[in-house]
């Protein structure tokens, strides 16, 4: 008998697609307190959380120890096999165990969790099998059963492993929920990266300090030209005795007044001010901060406290290369 002809490979990316789409749809009538407990389990734990897994299942654990360190939940990954030969130090009081293994029959595993329960060490599972010897020595299974694999021959972890994967993300971001994980705690683990840059602070970015240009409103305007062109952001704030801000002189300022004031030099920078200055909260977004510069057209904007007291000055070459939007 001939063999069927191949099937195109469109028609093959959509049933693959199509099987792990319904393997990971079909986990949420699988979820059940157990989860709960669980999330209970990982975030009650006063140490880290160490994920584990042997082969394909293993290469997921990589990605959801690190999703969990990513978004507040301390955890790495442990090599099961590695962990029985010598690596187990790596797991000290206070820490849970995360592991999956599909069929939950996993040598490596089964050797691992019988020294973990030696050492007192909370165990939670995620297998598709929850008569397997896995699941039956853990404090919390998890169930990540699946019809059948994408593979066309039943036989490589494909939808299994994208189902492990999916409740490993879920976990991490209930534990997230849970611990109050916020975008300022985010932009703090992720500093170098494009998520945090959108989640920088004015505050970190404005010029302060001797870096500040101001002068107060009797300053002689030369010396206030002699601030701007100091400091080199185009502009100076005028503040009062108490350090808050009355108004603003800029570059396009000055050339305004010299065309229609030839004694601009004998008057103070509280004459020449404009009264209207734009300001924003040091605590503000910096995208919050271009996207104000970009409605006013302007290039600088003051920080100042809700008192008005001037705290900073952010410019737009400050925001530029940070990729904001």
């Amino acid at each position: 008998m001939s063999a069927a002809p191949p099937r195109g490979t469109l028609a093959v990316a959509i049933e693959v697609l199509r099987t792990e789409a319904n393997a990971i749809l079909g986990l949420i009538p699988q979820l059940d307190e157990a989860f709960a407990r669980a999330v209970a389990v990982l975030g009650g734990a006063s140490g880290r959380v160490v994920c584990t897994g042997m082969g394909k299942s293993g290469l997921v654990m990589q990605k959801v120890a690190a999703t969990l360190a990513s978004t507040g939940t301390p955890a790495f990954f442990l090599h099961p096999a590695e962990a029985i030969h010598g690596d187990l130090g790596m797991v000290i009081p206070g820490d849970a165990v995360l592991a999956a293994s599909y069929s939950g029959t996993t040598a490596e595993l089964l050797q691992l969790v019988e020294t973990l329960k030696r050492l007192g060490i909370p165990l939670v599972v995620m297998t598709g099998h929850r008569e397997s010897p896995l699941a039956r020595h853990a404090e919390v299974h998890l169930p990540v059963a699946i019809d059948k694999e994408a593979c066309p021959l039943n036989l490589a972890p494909t939808a299994s492993t994208t189902a492990t994967l999916a409740l490993g993300d879920a976990l991490a971001m209930a534990l997230m929920e849970a611990r109050g994980f916020t975008p300022e705690d985010f932009a703090r683990l992720h500093p170098g990266g494009q998520l945090g840059k959108r989640l920088l602070k004015v505050r970190q970015l404005m010029h302060r300090g001797d870096d500040l240009p101001r002068v107060g409103r009797g300053t002689p305007m030369r010396d206030a030209i002699y601030e701007m062109s100091r400091k080199r952001l185009g502009i100076t704030g005028v503040v009062d005795e108490g350090g808050r801000l009355l108004g603003v002189i800029s570059d396009g300022d000055l050339r305004r007044l010299l065309e229609r004031d030839e004694t601009l030099l004998r008057r103070t920078a509280g004459e020449c001010m404009h009264t209207d200055p734009k300001t924003i909260d040091g605590e503000e977004l910096a995208s919050a901060a271009l996207g104000r510069m970009e409605a006013h057209r302007i290039t600088s904007l003051f920080v100042c406290t809700p008192e008005g007291v001037l705290e900073g000055v952010v410019h737009l070459h400050d925001l530029w290369g940070l990729e904001l939007f």
